[in-house]
């Protein structure tokens, strides 16, 4: 099944700052096999402009905010990243294009998966072919 939802983490603290804890089987519904996160990206790039097969992912941007574009074949919706205690949990065939990373965005993303170039569909109509 194909989807995607804003899903919210607790944020706990006090006078000394802020803390966040990121747990399968609590705020994160899938093993965590890959950790990354993308920084320094350049003003006017986008990124993404894939879909994956069979990846769960979680993005979060830590610091900083972009925009997602979501496509699941029928309709296109962009989501805002702009809150380190919110993250973008997609999961199944959906297009996703990241764009507007502000200056100082850092977004972390959990994956389900290792890295697989075979998960990947690169090409918009060839995405489309896949899920109708």
């Amino acid at each position: 099944m194909a989807s995607y939802e804003l899903v919210s983490f607790q944020t706990l603290g006090d006078e000394r700052g802020s803390l966040i804890a990121i747990e399968k089987g609590y705020n994160v519904p899938f093993d965590i096999k890959r950790v990354y996160y993308i920084f320094d990206t350049k003003k006017g790039v986008q990124r993404g402009f894939h879909a994956h097969k069979n990846l769960e992912q979680i993005a979060i941007a830590v610091k900083g905010s972009c925009s997602f574009v979501l496509d699941d074949g029928n309709q296109r919706e962009e989501k805002i990243l702009d809150n380190p205690n919110q993250g973008l949990y997609i999961e199944g065939l959906i297009w996703r294009e990241m764009k507007n990373f502000s200056e100082d965005c850092v977004l972390v993303v959990l994956a389900s998966e290792h890295y697989d170039e075979s998960d990947y569909i690169r090409d918009y109509n060839k995405f489309l072919e896949v899920i109708k």
